[in-house]
């Protein structure tokens, strides 16, 4: 052999070896997750329930008219269609729906967390344990914001899970979850996590844990582990177009789901902070028009009438940067700080106020049980026309800024060809705000209108059937 094939084929070995190599410290990095699932499945239940439903009886009037097929599929029809059934039927007059989902238990004598979602409107719980036995389970209570409940049956000396910490997670670590999805009990699924503290539509006390572990129907409820065998999260929704898992699972950290077991455990109910504001993510258009460095904290869009934001100073226009040290850097990490104080507490806010730093201190206050909503303002008054936003607006009258609490602002009339129009505002629309500065008329509504900036992004609130808002435009030279 000739030194340079030599050569090629000793680089060739080397370069094998060197993948080899590669590929088995790849397989010693692999996590062995049988340990874990050894240890962990004995305290992993499934969860069915029953509800009783209105039974729907059949009338002859509801019966198909099978006259003219031929004999034999007409008795394969009749077979599979249900019969008419009298209102005294010894079968009764209610039929029974049933769900299935996972839960896990937390202390010996038996209690046990899971979705709220999996066991709502259920007229009776039943549990099965690893080893096949079924109990019947006591709502202990439920939490709908957040989505957890809390189950009790009778036992002693059951498997207990080790409970982590949610709060120590960072995205790409390996989790497993233990469930029954479509009822296949104790089926292990394994991911990582992909991001923490995610906010979802209507869900705003809970900073979710995203994951790309297979979640299914029947998952819902079950617990989320780390490495360690320690219960992080609990397996709660799946993002999805198909009804089947696509890679984006959320699951509701242990912190939060345990805060709210003892709770339920101690009083039968959740009691979360609440400030009394509506928010809005500060967007690039709205940190330029508010003088902020970068799009960061939550724009105070609207402030109800003696809540504690009211008593406490906070402003509508105020961005809030940080809460209690806390930075806010999206407006859905205010609503998760402030619902994890109790009522009573203290929070110290860091605002953004007509371009200065403020700090305000207030009182937080207890989530009511019910939002209490705005009406639709009415429409009134005198009109003025503003021909740079191409708006026709009005006064308030006096009756209504006592039903709405509002100190100033104008009413649109119309929206004419113009700047308005293309933002989307509407007739009976009502503007408060105009570049950082409140309207207490439509003379003043007109000034400002006609001193706005070229060029550079302005904002402006609107109420909108009670809802506030800051929305940005900008004028053309």
């Amino acid at each position: 052999m000739s030194i340079p094939r030599l050569k090629s084929y000793l680089s060739i070995v080397a370069t094998v070896l060197v993948l080899g190599q590669a590929v088995a410290v790849q397989a010693v990095e692999l996590p062995d997750f049988t340990q874990l699932v050894e240890q962990a499945s004995p305290a992993v239940v499934n969860i069915s329930t029953t509800q009783k439903l209105p039974d729907r009886k059949v009338s002859a009037e509801d019966m198909p008219d099978l006259e003219g097929l031929p004999p034999m599929l007409r008795e394969f029809f009749e077979r599979g269609m249900p019969q008419p059934r009298s209102p005294r039927s010894p079968r009764g007059d209610r039929q029974q729906a049933q769900s299935l989902g996972s839960g896990f238990i937390i202390s010996s004598d038996g209690y046990i967390l899971t979705n709220n979602h999996v066991i709502a409107d259920a007229d009776e719980i039943l549990v099965r344990l690893a080893d096949r036995s079924e109990l019947k389970a006591k709502l202990v209570g439920t939490d709908p914001r957040s989505d957890v409940a809390l189950l009790k049956i009778e036992g002693k000396d059951l498997p207990v899970l080790k409970l982590g910490k949610s709060q120590d997670l960072k995205a790409g670590q390996w989790v497993v979850a233990i469930g029954s999805p479509f009822g296949f009990d104790h089926t292990v699924t394994q991911g990582i996590v992909s991001a923490v503290g995610r906010s979802l539509p209507n869900e705003n006390y809970v900073p979710f844990i995203q994951t790309d572990v297979p979640i299914n129907p029947g998952n819902s409820g079950g617990p989320l582990f780390n490495l360690n065998g320690e219960v992080v999260g609990i397996n709660s929704q799946i993002y999805t177009r198909s009804g089947g898992f696509m890679g984006v699972s959320f699951a509701i950290p242990i912190d939060v789901a345990m805060d709210v077991s003892n709770q339920l455990k101690s009083g039968g109910k959740v009691s979360r902070g609440w400030l009394g504001v509506v928010i809005q993510e500060v967007n690039k258009d709205l940190a330029e028009s508010f003088g902020l460095e970068k799009p960061a904290g939550a724009l105070v869009a609207q402030i109800q009438d003696d809540g504690p934001a009211a008593k406490g100073g906070l402003q509508v226009g105020d961005v809030i940067l940080s809460m209690n040290g806390q930075p806010i850097v999206m407006s859905a990490d205010l609503p998760h700080l402030v619902g994890a104080l109790k009522a009573g507490a203290k929070a110290n806010l860091e605002v953004i106020r007509e371009g200065k730093r403020k700090n305000v201190e207030l009182t937080v206050g207890a989530i009511p049980d019910e939002d209490k909503e705005l009406d639709a303002l009415p429409k009134s008054g005198a009109e003025s026309t503003s021909n740079r936003l191409g708006v026709a607006v009005g006064e308030l009258t006096a009756e209504q800024k006592k039903t709405f609490d509002l100190k100033g602002g104008v009413v649109i009339k119309e929206v004419q060809d113009g700047p308005a129009a293309l933002i989307g505002l509407q007739p009976g629309d009502v503007i408060t705000h105009l570049n950082n500065q409140a309207i207490g008329s439509a003379k003043e509504f007109a000034e400002i209108a006609k001193a706005l900036p070229k060029n550079r992004s302005v904002s402006m609130r609107v109420l909108r059937q009670g809802r506030a808002s800051f929305i940005t435009f900008k004028l053309a030279e």
